[in-house]
């Protein structure tokens, strides 16, 4: 008796001198995530893959099926097993296999809270501040924080990643199904995130995804005909594909542009768990990309070396929208890996006769100049005739529509309109973009490079350039209605004297650079669903 009284007032004290400790600074680190206008995931920046999320946006089915998963007297338990404790306690005395079978309230204290040790004390550590935690916090609280911090494989720390990266939604709109399968996951995650790409890893996670549908369908979670209707769900491919290095050149653009936004660093941006809701189009972006490459095979477009004396061409797409700005294209180069220069964005791309149809028009605002650059980027060039598709208001370019974080909107993109020429300015650069002086080509058939243009179906297509016949230093080919403002450019460079510098060079004629041009951008009107 005296010993007993020993142990429980020992017990009491250490209850007492307990203090629950604030989480690991790695727990509390979040990612920024890169969408498209459509909310596709684009991709993301920071240390660890992870976003923060309150409780109210993890759907209450998703909620009980972690919880039916790893801890079903979540909602009643007093934050410790006594048996999964026992077992542990043996496991380590006798020499046996590390136990498992640890409440959610432990699994938060032990991977947030507490290093990851495995000894007798830190065990009696842990259950002590989970008894503390669970007496002195709401069980939504504790929720929260795990289904924020617990590990789902294939990177994602944390519910909201986990959802990305699974099953490329946010975690609001996961069905019962996924959260089931995620909840699933984590039981043995560096296993089960293989799912949908390995067989075997599949069938077995799919075995436990029934079993944690049977128990919330038990506990009265969710209705036997919602049981019924459960499908087993189809799971993002693992690893990603090779998309991922093009993007880069996206999220380096709406990185910059967002931070600069938020008065913050990019590193910063980073680290802060924003969603930045970008206005590009990713499935039009990847269709571009795609017909780059088909376009260049064998060649040497598309930022390819290869060609005669080392030649590399270079192929940059802009897609504006008029009278907005919001940028929905942006091919910037073949291989951010091994040329992160965004050709589409900083590329100074010889002008040519491409800006000839402004010749006598007053341009003011952003435009003033423009006649006088010798080699503009695609992005002033793209923006620039997105002017006139809006009837002379021209509406700065940008990449980012608006910035969220935890749900809550921080920032929100506003057009920046100005009137830079008036409708009779319009009206000239119109004409002689497409008519006199401009004679009709079809696609596919090169004309002269530095004359070139066609026009029909509410759209307005020309083609010029800098140089001739074999002397061809680059060629634009720009497309624009009231919808949507194209430019493709293409031009070469080859390597300097000095180590790691270039030098501009002559487009080669493989491909043909007029007819590739015009055939590429004619593609992408086409996929945009242009005139």
């Amino acid at each position: 008796m005296g010993f007993l009284a020993v142990v429980c007032g020992a017990a009491v004290v250490a209850y007492k001198l307990t203090v629950i400790p604030e989480p690991h600074p790695e727990t509390v680190v979040q990612s920024t995530v890169f969408v498209d206008a459509e909310g596709s995931y684009l991709g993301r920046r920071g240390p660890v893959d992870r976003q923060e999320v309150p409780l109210s946006q993890v759907p209450r089915h998703v909620q009980d099926a972690v919880i039916a998963a790893e801890n079903r007297s979540f909602r009643t338990d007093t934050g410790v097993s006594p048996r999964a404790i026992a077992r542990a306690v043996w496991a380590t005395v006798s020499g046996g296999a590390p136990q498992g079978g640890s409440t959610i309230t432990q699994q938060y204290v032990k991977n947030a809270l507490l290093s990851p040790e495995r000894s007798l004390s830190r065990k009696a550590r842990e259950a002590l501040i989970a008894i503390k935690l669970d007496r002195t916090r709401d069980k939504d609280e504790i929720l929260e924080g795990y289904l924020n911090t617990v590990y789902f494989g294939r990177g994602a720390a944390g519910v909201q990643a986990a959802a990305r990266n699974y099953f490329d939604v946010a975690v609001k709109d996961l069905t019962v199904s996924q959260g089931a399968a995620l909840a699933s996951i984590v039981n043995i995650p560096s296993y089960y995130e293989k799912a949908g790409s390995d067989p075997k890893v599949t069938a077995k996670l799919r075995y436990r995804w029934e079993w944690v549908l049977d128990a919330m369908e038990a506990g009265g979670s969710i209705t036997a005909a919602q049981r019924a209707e459960a499908r087993f769900p189809a799971f993002r491919f693992y690893p990603p594909g090779g998309t991922e290095g093009q993007r880069q050149y996206l999220i380096d653009v709406a990185s910059k542009e967002a931070a600069d936004r938020l008065g913050i660093t990019e590193d910063q941006l980073a680290r802060g768990g924003y969603t930045v809701h970008t206005t590009f189009d990713l499935a039009l972006q990847d269709a571009t990309a795609e017909s780059v490459k088909e376009r260049t095979k064998g060649g040497s477009g598309g930022g390819r070396s290869g060609g005669k004396g080392g030649i590399r061409v270079h192929t940059a797409v802009v897609g504006i929208e008029p009278g907005d700005g919001a940028v929905r294209v942006l091919y910037g180069g073949a291989d951010y890996a091994r040329q992160p220069f965004n050709d589409a964005v900083s590329g100074a791309v010889e002008a040519g006769s491409v800006l000839d149809p402004f010749a006598g028009v007053r341009l003011g605002g952003p435009l003033r100049g423009l006649r006088d650059v010798t080699a503009p980027t695609p992005l002033r060039l793209a923006s620039a005739y997105a002017a006139v598709a809006a009837e002379g208001v021209h509406a700065a370019p940008h990449t980012v529509a608006r910035i969220t974080r935890e749900g809550r909107t921080v920032d929100t993109a506003r057009a920046e309109r100005r009137r830079v020429m008036d409708e009779k300015g319009v009206y000239v650069v119109t004409a002689q973009a497409d008519g006199s002086g401009w004679g009709a080509s079809e696609v596919g058939v090169p004309p002269a490079v530095d004359r070139a243009g066609v026009r029909g179906g509410g759209g307005a297509f020309l083609t010029a350039g800098a140089g001739g016949g074999i002397t061809r230093r680059t060629v634009w080919s720009v497309g624009y209605d009231s919808r949507l403002t194209l430019a493709v450019a293409l031009f070469a460079d080859r390597a300097g004297a000095k180590e790691g510098t270039t030098v501009p060079a002559q487009l080669p004629n493989d491909p043909a650079p007029v007819g590739y041009a015009e055939s590429l951008s004619r593609q992408i009107w086409d996929l945009a669903g242009g005139s």
